[in-house]
């Protein structure tokens, strides 16, 4: 995770390029974050530049965490998520902005968590095709999965076996989504093609 910001999924739109063909774009309102901590290799084994969004009350914030903004001189807020380094250098409280970062017609990977769908069969969980058909005697196995392994050997089900479950609600990386255009004044940044997870749900962008 070499360098990108947290924001939030707004929704999707369309807009149209200069050949007036129509690109379906998702609209993520992306920063202002700010820089709640600097990690440097003597004091943690490791650097790296941790980053806040989202501004929440005072009084859901537990003690420790409002000692840690304290030191960052901001309020409490909700999403905190570490990047590898900015292109330019950052201080303790420093705030970043999208066009910070990210440009026109770059490539980014964006992060998210998808939509839950509960417990969900084999069909719509691994795209198994269910039985074909509806005659020669089946008459209620369209959407089983079928068998699940030998019996007298190897007499046991093999990890990874794919069977019905919970689907959805997982952390999803979508990789290689291209910028159409970045709105500094709004702090929004439209992506070609879908993210992961609900309108509303945090992002985080990266390159």
């Amino acid at each position: 995770m070499a360098t990108g910001l947290i924001g939030r999924k707004k929704g999707m739109t369309s807009i149209f390029d200069a050949n007036g063909k129509n690109i379906p774009v998702t609209v993520v309102e992306l920063g202002p974050c700010v820089v709640t901590q600097i990690k440097t290799e003597e004091t943690d084994g490791y650097s790296a530049i941790q980053v806040g969004y989202d501004e929440k009350k005072e009084k859901n914030t537990p003690a420790a965490m409002k000692g840690h903004f304290k030191k960052a001189k901001t309020s409490p807020l909700r999403k905190l998520v570490e990047f590898e380094s900015f292109p330019t250098e950052v201080k303790l409280g420093d705030t970043i902005s999208a066009a910070d970062i990210f440009a026109d017609g770059e490539f980014v990977d964006v992060v998210g968590t998808s939509k839950g769908k509960g417990f969900q069969g084999v069909v719509k969980r691994h795209n198994f095709a269910g039985v074909g058909q509806a005659t020669h005697g089946q008459h209620n196995r369209l959407r089983a999965p079928g068998s699940i392994g030998a019996a007298s050997y190897p007499a046991r089900v093999f990890k990874g076996m794919r069977m019905a479950g919970q689907t959805g609600n997982v952390r999803v990386k979508t990789q290689n989504l291209q910028i159409v255009k970045v709105i500094a004044d709004k702090n929004l940044i439209l992506i070609k093609g879908a993210v992961p997870g609900f309108n509303g749900n945090f992002v985080i962008v990266e390159k």
